[in-house]
């Protein structure tokens, strides 16, 4: 089974009834090993269908636009452009992969925080209008270079607030807002709704309630300016567990309800990420060098590090791992987030392989049959091939 990175054409293993993902790596642990290749990701496509359906079956009044920069893998776009997800993209790059999908621009938002002027006109020639700012620096480079922009207004909440000055990183403050309307409306730029952010790491629901009451401030304030809003951005922070987003929908639904009741003609979007890859994909590594130990001892106080040995390369500072030998192999769970990025240009270093596979669909009583039959479901350019399926003998 290929893929990479680049690959534009890539196969999708289908998995024989019995086969886990332990059965999956072996294979290519045993392919890698004696052909001399190194570090592999294993992604199941089949957890990103799985967590769309737990997203539709749990907060289907929110459309989710995923946030390309998280995974921008073809595989990963091309099953949630067929799932229908829209595309929070933060450059010209991102934009340009999803649309070379057949992505319509209403379906992608341009998220960058601190946007290029050369990007601004690329979203502006391509048509993607809908686009973020918190700033007025942000905002007259907009009104200059976008003339059909629609402008979310991204406001903080508490949770990057408080505590230690400079834990704001972005977003504006509710009181900030009147004035950023005020500009709006002088550079004749269209505020057509509100974003806000939620981190992951945030364990207190009432940041929800904060959030969502202080954007139903700043759309009636929006009101009053004239403006015609439509559209609530509740930002990220999904963590992928079918709990936490139950647990944030259990907040969030009643107050949406109450804020921005259906029929109000507001539309309700997020941009999951790690939410639908993290848990997708597998990473296995290689050891390809080690320093002096002490002998006689069960576990070493040890720390792991890519190939570059740079500072930032480090990627366990401290575990206690059994002795390892030059060739082993070490498997690394959750790694579908951020964990795709371009090599350095200063070194020769190549990108670990991608083996893609369906089988979580297993699970859902969908199964290699009913797949192959209903090319529907996925990309055409996917191909499922009953020649990659895998046993369990090998």
């Amino acid at each position: 089974m290929k893929g990479f990175i680049d690959d534009a054409n890539y196969s999708v293993g289908l998995l024989d009834e019995g086969t886990n993902l332990g059965n999956v790596i072996d294979n290519y642990v045993y392919e890698h090993t004696l052909t001399g290749k190194n570090a592999f990701f294993v992604g199941d496509l089949g957890k990103i269908v799985k967590k769309h359906s737990q997203w539709q079956n749990i907060v289907a009044q929110i459309k989710p636009f995923y946030t390309v920069k998280c995974n921008s893998t073809p595989a990963v776009l091309e099953i949630l452009a067929a799932l229908g997800t829209g595309f929070a993209c933060s450059s010209k790059t991102e934009m340009a992969l999803v649309q070379e999908l057949g992505v319509s621009p209403e379906n992608i938002i341009y998220i960058s925080p601190c946007k290029q002027v050369s990007q601004i006109k690329y979203a502006a020639k391509v048509g993607v209008n809908i686009m973020t700012c918190d700033n007025e620096v942000e905002l007259k480079k907009i009104a200059r270079n976008h003339p059909n922009a629609k402008v979310l207004l991204h406001i903080a909440t508490e949770d990057n607030i408080g505590g230690e000055e400079g834990n704001m990183k972005f977003g504006t403050t509710l009181k900030n807002c009147r004035h950023l309307l005020e500009c709006a409306k002088e550079l004749d730029v269209q505020i057509i709704g509100v974003k806000f952010h939620v981190s992951s790491a945030c364990k207190e629901s009432q940041v929800y309630v904060h959030a969502l009451s202080d954007a139903r401030c700043v759309f009636d304030m929006a009101g009053e300016f004239g403006f015609t809003m439509n559209m609530l951005d509740i930002g990220g922070g999904f963590t992928g567990t079918e709990f936490q987003l139950e647990e944030v929908n259990h907040v969030i639904s009643p107050l949406l309800d109450v804020y921005f009741p259906e029929g109000s003609g507001i539309k309700i979007i997020s941009e999951p990420g790690s939410y639908y890859v993290s848990s997708a994909f597998t990473l296995a590594v290689n050891i390809i060098a080690k320093k002096k130990y002490k002998e006689d001892e069960p576990l070493f106080t040890s720390s792991l590090w890519g190939p570059s040995c740079d500072e930032l390369d480090q990627i366990v500072e401290n575990c206690l791992l059994p002795e390892l030998n030059v060739g082993d192999w070490l498997i690394f769970d959750n790694m579908g987030a951020d964990s795709f990025h371009e090599p350095s240009a200063f070194n020769d270093f190549q990108r670990p392989a991608i083996y893609y596979m369906m089988y979580e669909m297993q699970d859902a009583g969908i199964t290699s049959d009913t797949m192959m039959k209903n090319f529907f479901f996925v990309p055409s350019c996917i191909q499922l091939s009953q020649e990659d399926n895998f046993s369990t003998e090998a």
